[in-house]
């Protein structure tokens, strides 16, 4: 906890009581009390990073005229991976806090799964420089699932507890491993009990019942992973804090908008997880998660108290969250609050503005050499089977709209001399995860996973992935073995990124050097390349909206109900790797 000198509160004091006049002073507005829902008049007065004065008129040494505004609480995201954003958290910082994002709160587990402790010090000491105030969750699974897949580190309880301390650690990130925690995995129990009585995120998508009440009394307080009403509804019951997410893929707030209401709003917040800057530049960052949410009948106060206060309490940030004294002057100016519609944005009682992004002082990237694959062929993308007949069963991972979570279906597919084929006229398509960390093959070929999927859509062609929730493999998916092996070796090449290949040829890259998850590049230039990307797929004919992050969440092991990693195909509700092609 912050302390304070006498002098510090001294200045507060005199300023809050208007015996001398504040550091700033906003005049003119409004602002909304998410305590009593009310949209009120009367000067705004900071002392420093704080606010000391509401509701009565003051004079400052800096005036900011805010007529036709109204101040509310800057937005706190509840939970998100950096990473995901495709950009450097310095980027991120600059992408996101112009748009209300003024804290969030991270779990750096997709770069823990490729570098391990090395990951989670890059992310511990970018928080350090940037302006929003970025809070780290120590990543409970690294990896996610270690009998299921193949990932670049392993972190134990152990090498995790030198950091439970550091300031900008919030406690234990998202306890993906919901099976290993209702089985009683020693390793799941030696992390919660090293984090017992902290604060330990949640990861429970459809657990309901007994097994939730299980998965609850181990600590856990929160849930990102709701999908439909009423299971977010017994959580909620259940005494979890729901963490309602709207990312570039997983889109969950029309489902659960409704929960929104004044009794409920206190024990709920808004997230993002995984939202990238093409999203970000077009339709918003959590101002847009506001929006909906409004626009879906949410009442406004209460839709804001969930952004803010609510968020601050359920992560124990004490001291955010609300307009009032005492409180952060952590501010975001809205010209309509149905619309969110954010004007300027003031972060520890300054404005935000290019000179403040431009006074960081830099962090180097790491993992720039982390893609460690051989030259492959395309007989290494063949799917044998024994079956001897003309066609076989197989199992197919079916796409959901907006989903993460997968069917299991089967389709008849037909058997040649080069193995089980795609079936395009199906949209039955090949889907490869190739294990990327140099950690298997003993210098010969790494794993590969080898399966099919339906959803992408497209007839021709291959797009292949470094970024593969959450060991962060190599993911190919295409038509024909000789694109895809093009795409997975034009991925070693550029040290990952997205790459679409279309009759032998690359027609579209977005290098991610940065552990094969970041861009070294300025977040505006990531959004560029990401519409390029996205029009090659197009073209290919793929019909989903985002292809290259729903790609990267086929082989997420712990997200139901079928998915694929480096070892095979995975059924998630049985926790075990399945023979397709026998």
């Amino acid at each position: 906890m912050m302390k304070f000198t006498e002098a510090t509160l001294a200045r507060r004091i005199d300023q809050g009581t208007g015996r001398s006049p504040a550091d700033l002073v906003l005049k003119g507005g409004k602002f909304l009390n998410v305590v009593t829902g009310e949209v009120a008049e009367g000067d705004i007065a900071i002392c420093g990073d704080t606010i000391v004065g509401t509701y009565e008129s003051y004079a400052g040494t800096e005036e900011i005229d805010i007529s036709g505004l109204t101040a509310v609480p800057g937005f706190i995201d509840t939970h998100l991976h950096v990473e995901s954003s495709l950009v450097t958290p310095h980027e991120f910082d600059r992408c996101v806090l112009p748009r209300g994002t003024t804290t969030a709160i991270c779990d750096p587990h997709e770069i823990a799964n490729v570098l391990g402790i090395e990951g989670i010090e890059f992310f511990l000491q970018s928080a350090r420089e940037l302006v929003m105030d970025l809070h780290v969750q120590l990543s409970s699974c690294v990896p996610a699932t270690d009998h299921l897949e193949t990932s670049g580190a392993n972190l134990s309880a152990a090498d995790l507890l030198p950091y439970k301390d550091d300031p900008a650690v919030i406690g234990l990130a998202e306890f993906m491993n919901f099976p290993g925690v209702l089985f009683k995995d020693p390793g799941c129990l030696a992390k919660l009990s090293a984090f017992s009585g902290g604060h330990i995120d949640g990861h429970a998508p459809l657990v309901r019942g007994y097994d939730i009440n299980g998965y609850l009394s181990a600590g856990i307080l929160t849930d990102h992973e709701c999908t439909q009403l009423e299971e977010a509804r017994e959580k909620l019951r259940k005494g979890m804090h729901i963490l309602m997410r709207e990312g570039s893929v997983t889109k969950d707030i029309k489902a659960l908008a409704s929960l929104i209401d004044e009794v409920n709003s206190p024990f709920i917040s808004f997230c993002t997880d995984d939202r990238n800057p093409l999203e970000i530049a077009h339709e918003g960052h959590l101002d847009f998660a506001l929006r909906k949410a409004i626009r879906l009948g949410a009442p406004v106060a209460a839709v804001y108290r969930a952004a803010s206060w609510s968020a601050a309490r359920g992560f124990g940030l004490r001291g955010k969250g609300l307009i009032a004294p005492g409180y952060r002057a952590d501010i975001v100016l809205v010209e309509d609050l149905a619309e969110v519609s954010v004007r300027k944005v003031i972060k520890d009682g300054r404005s935000v503005t290019d000179a403040s992004f431009a006074a960081r002082k830099p962090v180097a990237p790491v993992g720039l050499r982390s893609v460690k694959l051989p030259v492959l062929e395309a007989s290494d993308f063949a799917i044998r089977t024994n079956n001897a007949g003309p066609t076989v069963k197989a199992p197919l991972i079916g796409i959901l709209p907006d989903r993460i979570i997968t069917e299991r279906r089967t389709a008849e597919l037909a058997v040649s001399a080069g193995g089980v084929a795609a079936d395009p006229a199906q949209d039955a398509l090949k889907i490869c995860v190739v294990e990327r960390h140099g950690r298997t093959g003993n210098g010969g070929k790494p794993n590969i996973g080898r399966g099919f999927v339906q959803g992408f859509g497209f007839k021709r062609g291959a797009l292949g992935s470094s970024v593969g929730h959450d060991s962060h493999n190599v993911c190919v998916v295409g038509t024909s073995d000789e694109d895809m092996a093009i795409a997975a070796n034009r991925l070693t090449e550029i040290q990952g990124g997205f790459v679409a290949v279309l009759d032998g040829k690359i027609v579209g890259e977005l290098p991610l050097p940065v552990a094969g998850l970041m861009s070294d590049q300025p977040f505006d230039v990531v959004e560029k390349k990401l519409v390029e990307i996205r029009a090659a797929a197009k073209e290919m004919g793929c019909t989903l909206p985002e292809p290259y992050l729903l790609l990267a969440f086929l082989p997420l092991s712990v997200i139901p109900h079928l998915k694929i990693t480096d070892k095979g195909l995975v059924d998630v509700d049985q926790f075990a790797l399945i023979e397709a092609f026998a």
